[in-house]
């Protein structure tokens, strides 16, 4: 008999995207600020990047700041604190790849939720800022989404 399905109710989540600076340090201080005692939230990248300003922009118009985040990749999470994660979700597919590889070595679920790479947008600032937008609206709803059941049932 397999054991409780972990990732319907995970204590512990990691949002992964390429480079760790704009979409899942967005998810996950839009997930902290939904539990900000039940969950346990990190974010990392496949590659390291650097902290874009936009995003903290846009994260701060939500009364969020996220302009003390260090991105960082998968192994400099592993070197700190180890990858003891329940649930991996994955926002650009080289970082689902990297997880992919992570899980056949660790008990975590990995969830692919394609999310468009803002920082590709050309234009002027407010075309670029609406991008950004446009992105972390749809992580909001993809994480009410998702976990709209997990505060119930332990609240």
């Amino acid at each position: 008999m397999a054991g409780p399905p972990r990732a319907r109710d995970p204590q512990s989540v990691l949002f992964a995207c390429a480079m760790n600076s704009v979409r899942s340090p967005m998810a996950e201080s839009l997930l902290r600020h939904m539990f900000p005692q039940g969950l346990y939230v990190k974010s990392a990248g496949a590659r390291r990047g650097e902290l874009d300003p936009f995003a903290v922009s846009v994260m701060a118009e939500l009364g969020q700041d996220i302009s003390a985040h260090k991105p960082q990749t998968f192994e400099e999470l592993e070197d700190w604190e180890g990858l003891n994660f329940d649930l991996i979700i994955t926002l650009s597919p080289e970082a689902h790849h990297r997880a992919l590889e992570l899980t056949r070595t660790l008990a975590a679920d990995v969830e692919y939720w394609p999310t468009h790479d803002p920082t590709t947008m050309e234009g002027s600032r407010d075309q670029k800022l609406a991008a950004y937008r446009d992105v972390c609206d749809q992580l909001l709803l993809r994480i009410r989404r998702r976990f709209s059941k997990v505060g119930a049932a332990n609240g």
